[in-house]
């Protein structure tokens, strides 16, 4: 899967521990789980997983990249797409390169990719689209080409900015493969959080939202651009797409996250909720538990993380002068873990009695 900033490699298995520990007690009191939500699905990482243990996932994120992954991780049954997927991608790996749009913006006008591997994105890119694929089938060769640019690129793991120096591993040939598909029904959607919360029904919801000034869109925008494939206009040294400026999340600003929040929590249709934060959120972790407790019991566990490589690299002046002084090299990764209409929960929220306060002068 491609580098992601929030990627939850580290924390999987413990994620994966928390799900089927709900699941055996679930299924001990005569209602098991079957069905996850993964409202935030990024790369699809998790959502893939928990597929892969059996449940059956509906994978939602409002950028179009990341429903392309979804696509190809959560909703592709391999037993029909394989074969198919194989042939195709075995052609496209064929082509020779063309360079086109992507070339000129984003390997010559800027630097995430050598432009000989760039003018093979270009030719691939193309063909995609003049062959009018099957959506699941054009999910599975998108993803195969995001994973081999990912696997060729010339950056820290993020798109805001890409090394002065080519690294390394731009040099090799760029190379497609078939993505590691999985047996079994899934589904998939490409739509804002709280849509996605009140279309789909499901016995466990899990989120993995946006927590602080970091835009994935922001962050991403070169595979957005390979996902749609509308050529946009692209601005600054980094050549985003314009609309990075237009298509801001709540979640990323301070003063939106907890009412965004509080609509997607609202608009839910889960017994049991997962929710991972991170302890540099614009919501302090009191106050989201908090919000989590007027839905059900809440158990929380904390993991130390190392912080993003930008951290280690550390931030430069135009003169490429370190300056600034970083912050901690770790952070407090927080899964929380809601059992939603506890009876813990509905007793908390039943109105205290009033406190007896003597009359003045009693």
């Amino acid at each position: 899967m491609i580098k992601y900033l929030g990627s939850k490699r580290v924390l999987l298995p413990r994620i994966l521990d928390e799900v089927d520990g709900l699941a055996r007690r679930a299924a001990g009191a005569g209602a098991p789980i079957r069905t996850v939500l993964d409202l935030f699905s990024g790369t699809a990482r998790v959502g893939h997983a928990l597929k892969a243990r059996g449940y059956r996932v509906h994978a939602n994120d409002h950028n179009a990249y990341a429903a392309t992954l979804a696509t190809c991780y959560v909703a592709a049954d391999r037993r029909r797409w394989r074969a198919r997927a194989e042939r195709l991608i075995a052609e496209l790996d064929a082509l020779p390169g063309e360079p086109g749009w992507f070339t000129e913006t984003c390997c010559v006008r800027s630097r995430y990719l050598q432009p000989k591997n760039g003018a093979r994105v270009d030719a691939i890119r193309e063909r995609i689209a003049r062959l009018a694929l099957e959506p699941t089938l054009e999910a599975i060769a998108l993803t195969s080409l995001m994973e081999a640019a990912d696997r060729v690129d010339s950056t820290t793991g993020v798109q805001m900015a890409y090394l002065k120096r080519w690294a390394a591993r731009s040099s090799q040939p760029l190379k497609l493969r078939v993505p590691a598909l999985l047996d079994g029904a899934g589904s998939a959607s490409c739509l804002e959080a709280a849509t996605a919360a009140a279309r789909r029904e499901a016995d466990l919801a899990y989120l993995d939202p946006p927590y602080n000034q970091h835009s994935y869109l922001g962050n991403y925008h070169v595979w957005e651009s390979l996902a749609r494939w509308d050529k946009p206009e692209v601005y600054g040294v980094a050549m985003k797409r314009t609309d990075v400026r237009e298509r801001g999340s709540a979640f990323n600003r301070r003063g939106a996250i907890a009412p965004a929040l509080r609509e997607v929590l609202g608009a839910l249709k889960a017994r049991y909720l997962i929710v991972s934060f991170n302890d540099e959120g614009y919501l302090p972790l009191p106050a989201l538990r908090s919000m989590l407790e007027a839905l059900g019991a809440v158990r929380a566990i904390e993991v130390a993380h190392p912080r993003y490589i930008g951290h280690r690299i550390g931030v430069y002046n135009p003169r490429g002068e370190k300056v600034g002084t970083p912050g901690p090299a770790t952070n407090r990764e927080c899964l929380f873990i809601v059992e939603v209409g506890s009876r813990r929960a509905a007793a908390r929220r039943r109105p205290a009695r009033p406190a007896l306060v003597p009359a003045p002068g009693g």
